[in-house]
């Protein structure tokens, strides 16, 4: 600094003193400034660093090995998976509401058949695939004064027939056989449905001899109300006994039927007894060389006994119609229950059958 040239120096100190003053005081207070500026920068807080986001960490490769010697592309890191790519929005598709399952119709399906209960009320039954079925082609029925003839190839292959008991009293079955009746099924007796007493026909004996003698085919039929298998048995074994040396030339059929009009010894068997029972019946009959029929009505047969059970043994078929509608097998048919034959002076049921027994 230069001093003016008028300064007047009043403390005796030379001109070269007061300039080394001076110069020191200025280089003091250069220091002091500095020093407070650096420790006012070291008082400041630093300023939080901006988050970043965390980098993929690769596991046992470092970079330079990546960079260097890695045969990955940019599309091989798993990273790239972080950012999808944005998919369009897909539209709608209308389709169509579900179709509603339409029930078949039991009447005209096919696979169901109509059984009418004792009660009177009707319903629609399943046909079991396991049961054989009649292959019977009923275009081939003919009704002819009153009698089912059936024909194949225009010739009749069928067999008419009646059966009796002693509500038709004294029968001449000479007239019967005459009127074209081919056989006749005769009722041996019964088991009283109250008592369960065994009770023989009071005909029998007199009508099978008749019978026999007027050359018709003769049957005969046991009207069941056993409740064990040793009175199924015992039923059996009493119609053997009777049939003595008379060489039948028809089946012996088991009958066991409801009592419409009363309560019986058998309306508490289940169908597995009932099934049971006419096994045991049709067994006794077979094992003494005689041919068997099993006598049923078509809810008798689909409901009250397991057919699954029987398939061996014929049926003989209980249906007032024109044509039958029972699904299964069987043999011989009982179409009329009033009707009117030579020889009978009440009425008497009709029957058919497609099998000739006098040559089976």
């Amino acid at each position: 600094m230069r001093l003016p040239e008028n300064y007047d120096d009043h403390s005796g100190m030379s001109p070269a003193v007061v300039m080394t003053i001076v110069a020191v005081t200025f280089f003091v207070a250069a220091i002091l400034v500095i020093v407070l500026i650096l420790n006012h920068e070291g008082n400041r807080q630093p300023s939080a660093p901006q988050q970043e986001s965390s980098p993929v960490i690769l596991e046992s490769e470092t970079v330079d090995d990546l960079v260097s010697e890695s045969g990955l592309r940019p599309g091989d890191l798993d990273f790239w998976d972080m950012y999808p790519p944005e998919e369009p929005e897909e539209e709608p598709v209308e389709t169509e509401p579900p179709k509603e399952t339409v029930e078949s119709d039991p009447s005209t399906d096919g696979r169901h058949t109509l059984v009418e209960k004792a009660d009177g009320t009707q319903e629609w039954v399943l046909i079991s695939p396991y049961l054989p079925k009649n292959d019977y082609d009923f275009t081939k029925l003919v009704c002819q004064s009153d009698r089912m003839k059936y024909y194949e190839n225009g010739v009749q292959v069928s067999y008419e027939g009646i059966d009796v008991s002693e509500v038709q009293d004294y029968i001449d079955f000479a007239a019967v056989r005459k009127s074209g009746i081919d056989f006749v099924m005769l009722r041996v007796g019964a088991r009283g449905y109250g008592s369960g007493q065994l009770i023989l026909d009071d005909y029998f004996a007199d009508n099978l001899k008749r019978a026999t003698d007027a050359g018709l085919d003769v049957g005969v039929y046991f009207f069941s109300q056993a409740v064990t298998r040793q009175e199924a048995v015992e039923e059996a074994n009493m119609v053997i006994e009777n049939l003595g040396d008379y060489g039948i030339t028809y089946p012996v059929a088991y009958d066991m039927e409801r009592i419409s009009t009363d309560s019986a010894r058998t309306d508490s068997l289940s169908k597995s007894e009932r099934t049971d029972l006419a096994k045991a019946f049709l067994e006794t009959i077979e094992n003494a060389g005689y041919k068997t029929l099993l006598y049923g009505n078509k809810e008798w047969l689909i409901e009250q006994i397991d057919m699954s059970k029987l398939t061996s043994y014929d049926v003989w078929l209980s249906q007032s119609a024109d044509i039958p509608d029972y699904p299964y097998q069987f043999t011989m048919w009982q179409y009329n229950r009033s009707a009117t034959v030579d020889g009978v002076s009440g009425p008497v049921n009709l029957n058919i059958s497609f099998v000739d027994y006098s040559e089976k």
